[in-house]
């Protein structure tokens, strides 16, 4: 089953556009979980299993583990998703920008060593940076567009030929030339939802993937509003902090669980 597939299929078996960020960090989780060697595992394992009826997609930022020295935990996450809530795809976030034989090094990590079924990546380079990762054409590959940051507007905001911006630009190859497998997405911030409008406008039902709700300002509604399709699907909502750190005591798997339920139904209430 290719990446879109699981994708469709996890939309409509948990009337769910809510994508969990797993970025664990120390300093936050429960206190009586940091003392384990395998905690950052136990930890994200616990939430997964609390959140997995909630969510189209579960979304591990790679920094999070790399900086801990537990990427050998998050293959083993990545397993146990597989094998424990395999209807749930799985999104590595690590927006990976280089090319050639790098970039082909930066897919076989992904795709081969950590089993994602998408991988989140920088055009900057352009179309000898993405194609590495094409000939994985089961697995997705998101391309940042409209970052949810306010620092984004420096480059995605400039114009380019014909007096379009760069992001709409970006917008119209992902889903169109460098689109060759069908498996292509886009990352687009839910803190501009009229360049969200923008990108839906352009790609038609290409999936987004939306950061930037909860912690960073962007609001349900306007959100789910500009970005879904006429199906009413379409968009990989993204909230991490707000479920993660739902409380920070043992109870903290139920509670990560309780914030996501409620956070899909917000999202369904407008889609």
């Amino acid at each position: 089953m290719t990446f879109r597939d699981k994708l469709a299929a996890a939309w409509q078996r948990n009337d769910s556009l809510l994508c969990v960020g797993l970025d664990p960090d120390l300093a936050k989780i429960p206190v009586h979980l940091r003392g384990r060697p395998d905690a950052v595992f136990e930890f994200c394992r616990a939430i997964v299993d609390a959140t997995a009826g909630f969510a189209c997609a579960f979304k591990p930022q790679i920094a999070y583990f790399a900086a801990l020295r537990a990427e050998e935990q998050l293959e083993a996450l990545i397993a146990y998703i597989h094998e424990q809530h395999p209807q749930v795809p799985v999104i590595l976030d690590a927006k990976r920008g280089d090319i050639g034989a790098t970039a082909q090094q930066y897919a076989r990590e992904a795709f081969e060593r950590y089993r994602a079924d998408a991988l989140t990546v920088n055009p900057y380079m352009g179309f000898d940076s993405v194609e590495p990762y094409l000939e994985f054409p089961d697995k997705g590959l998101i391309v940042l567009c409209r970052t949810s940051n306010p620092g984004g507007s420096d480059l995605q905001n400039l114009a380019v030929e014909g007096g379009r911006k760069l992001y709409q630009h970006v917008a119209e190859l992902v889903a169109g030339r460098w689109n060759r497998n069908g498996q292509n997405a886009l990352v687009v911030g839910a803190t501009f939802p009229q360049e969200l409008a923008d990108v839906r406008s352009i790609v038609g039902d290409l999936p987004l993937l939306v950061p930037g709700i909860g912690a960073q300002g962007g609001d349900v509604e306007a959100t789910v509003k500009a970005g879904r399709t006429a199906a009413g699907t379409g968009l990989m909502i993204s909230s991490s902090r707000a479920i993660l750190y739902a409380s920070g005591g043992e109870d903290f798997a139920e509670a990560a669980g309780k914030v996501a339920s409620a956070t899909r139904d917000e999202i369904r209430r407008w889609a």
